[in-house]
């Protein structure tokens, strides 16, 4: 973990209130987990006060980049969606526990399933699995056609369907929609996105899997317990607490583990 004033390099709208940001600085290099995400001093001065979470979508070890795709949704993220190129930014990270991935081998399939700004931690995730000869099946949903972004990325390396739930592009429906139509089986899955959607995912699925949940953070160190979440009935793991942080002992869980 690791604060650093990162330099933007690159800052530009995907699609309707979505925003693609990179980063430069010598920090990035720590960020090889797929699933962490970092903490973002998004203003300047003292106002907000508060940083805001942001998932890791991408890391460019050599050139020592980091991209991170966010949705404005309130004031914290209104403001950063106006900090320009050549401008730095103080930043958090990389914090959190990532995707497992020891549990797939070469030549295995794993499922990933992504809502909204749930996408984006997922393609870092992608990228590695094909690394390790992986096989991908990857579902995205959307609202609509005009809401898409990273489609084409991940076309590039994976399997990809899309679902739309006004049908305006892809499976009309939810991604559950989508998983109805697979013909092959898949090891694991890894699903990140709105909680109802990795609930219904959940319980769609048919092999064990991680979900990334999206909670408010204050802290993003465990410190705080704004992000605290109870863990799921009948759950037995190695750890007896009968809660979990999301930012410290998340943001990635085992299917089954906490209450969503």
């Amino acid at each position: 973990m690791i604060v650093e004033e990162l330099k933007i390099t690159d800052h530009r709208q995907l699609s309707k209130g979505i925003y693609q940001m990179k980063l430069s600085g010598e920090s990035v290099t720590e960020m090889t987990i797929p699933g962490q995400f970092v903490h973002l001093k998004v203003a300047t001065g003292i106002e907000p006060l508060l940083r805001r979470p942001i998932s890791i979508c991408d890391v460019d070890l050599p050139a020592k980049e980091l991209t991170i795709i966010y949705r404005v949704e309130g004031k914290g993220t209104k403001v950063l969606s106006e900090r320009n190129v050549n401008e730095t930014i103080n930043v958090l990270g990389p914090l959190g526990h990532g995707f497992p991935m020891e549990e797939l081998v070469e030549g295995d399939t794993a499922l990933l399933v992504g809502g909204g700004v749930g996408v984006p931690p997922l393609y870092y995730l992608a990228k590695q699995l094909v690394k390790k000869g992986i096989l991908l099946k990857v579902i995205l949903g959307f609202r609509s056609a005009e809401d898409i972004f990273l489609e084409e990325e991940f076309k590039k390396i994976a399997d990809v369907m899309i679902s739309t739930e006004d049908g305006s592009k892809g499976t009309e429906g939810f991604v559950t929609d989508a998983m109805t139509q697979l013909q092959a089986p898949y090891k694991r899955y890894f699903t990140c996105g709105p909680t109802p959607m990795l609930r219904a995912v959940q319980n769609a699925a048919n092999s064990e899997g991680f979900v990334s949940l999206e909670e408010r953070m204050g802290c993003g160190i465990g410190a705080c317990l704004a992000c605290v979440c109870d863990v799921a009935e009948g759950y037995k793991g190695e750890d007896s607490r009968n809660y979990r942080k999301a930012c410290s002992d998340g943001p990635v869980f085992r299917a089954g583990e906490v209450m969503i």
